[in-house]
């Protein structure tokens, strides 16, 4: 467990001020961005980050334009105070929880896509999804300035598509994807298999297997 005691920021001036007294103690920082909702799945991210970090932070934040106008953005899982149990319970140090004004201010109008590799795949049946993706993970590395960010291999194209983002905008940070955690029958552990009936979850696996 970390020796500092959990914390909870909303800002990012407040984000930078931890990160920069950390870095002043000479510590290694890793970020976890998230959605909430968390899981095993979340928290083994949170591990992975511990072992190449001394201090690490977990943002969570519902982003608004990776959501199109008919998917479940008002229905995604919400609970901060569970995440924020889980979290502390892990070894995290920090977590960041941003309102949707602090991440995209009034008058905001930049967007950064990624060409090539967020076009098929996810980017044909959601041709808006990563671009509002590589917008916010980009003002995520830029607020917290980690050496470290970890994504899950769960979501294999967007961590292609965050690799190629920093890579191309010189971002000084590692990104490593993490291995997929999955459930005791395969089914691979997401947050939106809360929205699964009975029979869908028993029919689940299936994709593991086929795959």
């Amino acid at each position: 467990m970390s020796d500092n005691l959990f914390a909870v920021v909303r800002t990012v001036a407040d984000l930078r001020r931890q990160v920069s007294a950390w870095r002043q103690a000479g510590a290694r920082v890793a970020l976890v961005p998230t959605m909430g909702a968390l899981h095993d799945g979340h928290l083994s991210l949170v591990n992975l980050a511990r072992s190449k970090a001394d201090r690490v932070v977990a943002s969570v934040f519902v982003n608004p334009t990776q959501f199109a106008p008919h998917e479940d953005f008002d229905a995604y899982p919400r609970d901060e105070a569970r995440d924020g149990a889980l979290l502390a319970e892990v070894g995290c140090d920090l977590l960041y929880a941003p309102p949707v004004a602090e991440m995209y201010a009034a008058g905001f109008s930049t967007t950064v896509t990624v060409a090539g590799v967020s076009e098929p795949l996810d980017g044909q049946a959601r041709p808006t999804h990563f671009a509002g993706v590589a917008t916010v993970v980009t003002k995520l590395l830029l607020q917290c300035g980690p050496d470290v960010a970890v994504f899950g291999e769960k979501d294999y194209q967007q961590l292609q598509v965050i690799k190629r983002l920093a890579a191309d905008l010189d971002i000084p940070v590692e990104v490593v994807g993490a291995p997929t955690a999955r459930a005791a029958d395969g089914l691979a552990l997401s947050s939106r298999n809360a929205y699964l009936t009975p029979a869908e979850r028993q029919a689940a696996p299936a994709l593991a297997r086929a795959l």
